[in-house]
């Protein structure tokens, strides 16, 4: 069992940046593939970013390649997304998720635990 936990979500003006955190709870940390996940009012969740397990190997949406970052610290059981030059349509609850695929996940249904979400809000 995984609990995660989200913070740094906030308003920010179009072009500035915010860093997401999410800390795992459980010993295993290193072995999840980790994921960001976000849900606009009125939209599907859509895929972001996500770190392989090795940490080695990162994935993103191409809407925010060149602009986020995902990283993680297995020693705190923390993973990051840094958000710079955001965007009124980044707008949006940003949420983690962890799952045990050896594979990329790009899929919500492939990730078996979640977090409650932390709201971003980009304004123009």
């Amino acid at each position: 069992q995984v609990q995660l936990v989200e913070s740094g979500g906030g308003l920010v003006q179009a072009g500035g940046s915010l860093r997401l955190s999410c800390v795992a709870s459980g010993r295993t940390f290193s072995s999840y593939t980790m994921g960001w996940f976000r849900q606009a009012p009125g939209k599907e969740r859509e895929f972001v970013a996500a770190i392989m397990w090795g940490g080695g190997n990162t994935y993103y949406t191409d809407s925010v390649k060149g602009r986020f970052t995902i990283s993680r610290d297995n020693a705190k059981n923390t993973v990051y997304l840094q958000m710079n030059s955001l965007k009124p349509e980044d707008t949006a609850v940003y949420s983690c998720a962890a799952t045990g695929a050896r594979g990329f996940a790009r899929s919500q249904y492939e990730y078996a635990y979640w977090g409650q979400g932390t709201q971003v809000t980009v304004s123009s």
